[in-house]
Order: structure tokens, then sequence, then C-alpha cells
């Protein structure tokens, strides 16, 4: 005998159907339900082995009932039994976990013949609705092809923009603002390939397609092939995501390097889940005299958490509060804040974005050591490289 549970909103139908299914001793109708909350309740006591789920019913529809009373009795097959017969209703239950449709005024033979074929984990749609689904299924299946193609093209763009002679790395001189002596270089990259877009949204796209860490490593190794052809006085910076700071493959490429020429710089755009763990997996690198960074002080939370966590040896003033800043009593005044945690935890200040010779003078007046933008010099190819002009 297969035990039915019965869920619509509307008394009358609920009797006709428990009428039509009494006269059968092949089933047993164990409970009524008249809305989406009673019948997962009655699910959950009876257990039966098929429930009849009105689509459109009281307290969260048929859809949210026939969830629930997968969860609440696993073994429980739902039907949705409904008067809208079009796809969007059906495709609508059958995610939530229905594995058979009948629109209502189905003859006594179909709704019997539904719920045995249910019961025995068989699958079951009227006739009504099936070509609906099939054409619904048939659309969706071909959206999703059509995605993953794009998805794989995608993916080859980003290894293609990868390779050599499409990213090539450029060098931004990190310099002394009292004397202009150039310290240091960050490498950053730049992609010559369609379509044209800025660095940070191939970056962007590469984490989208699961590819952020070949592109990050892609940039490290490029940045290190130059090395050798920069003076042994200047540091070598370069950025790496939080995602892949505490990497097997980027701990690799650091056991590699020659440490106390190197700078890690991280910034804010993603929160770090186990800080003591990626300090420890750091620690032989900086302990080689490796140095990190963090990018982007002032910007935004992250980064400020990333400063009291992490403590790097270099905090990066991000260029939206250099911007501006001897016209900003805000800014200054933030900007004093940063430097005096900096100085009070042996940390060195970079201003990044210095565009004006009255922000370099009030930088240096706040005591910044570094700083990097356009008005000292401006990114290039390392052969470009010029050591930029000082304060004056």
């Amino acid at each position: 005998m297969i035990s039915i549970l019965i869920a619509d909103d509307q008394q009358d139908v609920r009797e006709a159907l428990r009428g039509l299914l009494a006269d059968d001793p092949a089933f047993e109708v164990v409970a009524l339900a008249a809305d989406a909350e009673e019948a997962t309740e009655l699910a959950r006591r009876h257990r039966p082995d098929v429930a009849l789920v009105d689509f459109k019913m009281p307290r969260g529809g048929g859809a949210r009932a026939t969830a629930e009373i997968g969860a609440a009795s696993p073994s429980t097959r739902v039907v949705a039994v409904s008067a809208y017969g079009d796809r969007q209703a059906v495709l609508e239950m059958l995610r939530a976990g229905a594995v058979g449709y009948l629109v209502k005024g189905a003859t006594a033979r179909e709704i019997r013949d539904t719920i045995v074929q249910c019961a025995s984990g068989l699958g079951s749609l009227s006739p009504e609705v099936t070509g609906q689904v099939l054409a619904t299924l048939r659309d969706e299946l071909q959206r999703a092809a059509t995605a993953e193609e794009r998805e794989r093209a995608r993916r080859t763009r980003v290894r293609l923009a990868l390779s050599g002679g499409v990213m090539r790395m450029h060098f931004q001189p990190v310099v002394e603002l009292v004397s202009g002596r150039t310290v240091g270089l960050e490498a950053l990259a730049r992609f010559f390939s369609d379509p044209q877009q800025p660095p940070n949204v191939w970056f962007m796209e590469a984490a989208a397609v699961g590819l952020q860490q070949e592109a990050e490593l892609a940039a490290l190794r490029a940045a290190r092939a130059a090395l050798s052809r920069i003076p042994d006085d200047l540091f070598l910076a370069v950025n790496v995501g939080p995602e892949v700071l505490g990497s097997d493959a980027l701990l690799a490429e650091l056991a590699t390097l020659p440490a106390p020429r190197i700078v890690l710089e991280t910034t804010e755009h993603s929160e770090i889940e186990d800080y003591a763990r990626l300090a420890a997996q750091l620690a032989p690198f900086r302990e080689r005299g490796g140095r990190l960074a963090v990018d982007d002080a002032g910007a935004g939370y992250a980064s400020l958490r990333h400063v009291l966590q992490l403590s790097p040896d270099i905090i990066k003033l991000d260029a939206s509060l250099t911007r501006d800043i001897d016209r900003d009593r805000g800014r200054r005044t933030l900007a004093a804040g940063l430097i005096a945690f900096a100085e009070a935890m042996g940390a060195h200040i970079v201003a990044e974005g210095i565009e004006t010779e009255a922000e370099l003078r009030t930088l240096l007046e706040l005591g910044v050591g570094l700083g990097q933008g356009f008005h000292l010099a401006r990114p290039a190819p390392l052969e470009q490289i010029r050591v930029p002009r000082g304060a004056g």
C-alpha cells in the first residue's frame, strides 16, 4: 500500500483527491494539508511514500513545501499538482525536488499511474507539460553549452595574455623623497593583447576563470627575469594577492629568490582568513631578509587589518590619501596617524600617487621618507628607467 499526503489550499480539491484514491486499495491517504508549513510538518510526522503538492499554496508555496518535505522526509516522493501548466511553474517545482507533475483535471487513471510510478522511484510528467519542459531543458542545455564555450574562450584568452611577449613588465621607481634617489622598483604587469583593457581587469578576469595564481606567478617570474639587470642596491617589489600569498607555489618561488632584494606587496582586495598561518608560511622568507609591504593603506578596513596582523616592513599610503593632501586637513591627519604608527612599529612609509610638487612638499613636512607617483617617475620598461628628480 502506498501512503499519500495531499497538500492543497482548496478543501474541495483535497477531498476530491482523497475520495478518488480511497476507492483504490493500493493507496492510503495518511494526511491532508492546507498550506506549505502544515505539509512539511505532516510529512515529518507520517513519512508518506508520496506527497501530492499544489504549486500555488499559502505560507511559502509548493516549491517551498517540496524542498522542506524533502528535508523532513527524504524518502517521500513529491508530485506537483497544479492548474498552472506553464513550464516555469513545472521547472520551479522540479528544481525544488519534485519527481512528477500533474495538471489539475488529469484523469483518475493518470493520477493513479503517476503516483505508482513516482513511488517506485520513477519520474512522471503530465503530457500537457512534457513538451514544454523538454523545450525548456533543451534551451537551458544550449545556454549552458554556450556559457561553457565562452568560459573556455575566456580561459584561452587569459592564458595567451600570460604568455611571453603579450604580458610585459614595466617598473616604477620608489624614491627617497629628500634626496630624489631611487631605492627600489615596483614591477607592474602590462598586457599588449586584445581586448585592450587595464592590467587590473586582466587579473580580475584571470581570477574569474580560476587562473589567478597562474597570472600572479607569471608576473612574478617575468619580474624576476629582469632582476639581473637591476642595480644591486635597488629592491624589487612584486604584487601578490592574499589568495596567492601563502600558496605552496609562491613559497617555492620565494625559496629560490635573493630574499634581501625582494619586497612582496599585498593589497586589501581580499581578506586573509588565517593571519597566524600566513605569518608562519612567510617567516622563512622574511628571516632570510625578504620584506613584506601592505598596499593601499588608508583606503579601507582590510588593509589596516593586514597592517595590524602581519607587521609589514613597509606600509604604502594609498593614492586616494595622497591626492590633494596639501589641501585636505582630513587626509593630512590620517596620514600623520599612519606615519606615527609605522614609526612605532619600525616600518617604512611609502606614499603612492604623488602627482604634484605641493603633494610632495606636504608629505616631506609630514615625515614621509619614500614615495612613488607620476610627479617622480612614470612606470616604464626597465631600459627606459631614469633616476627621478627629488624634492627640489
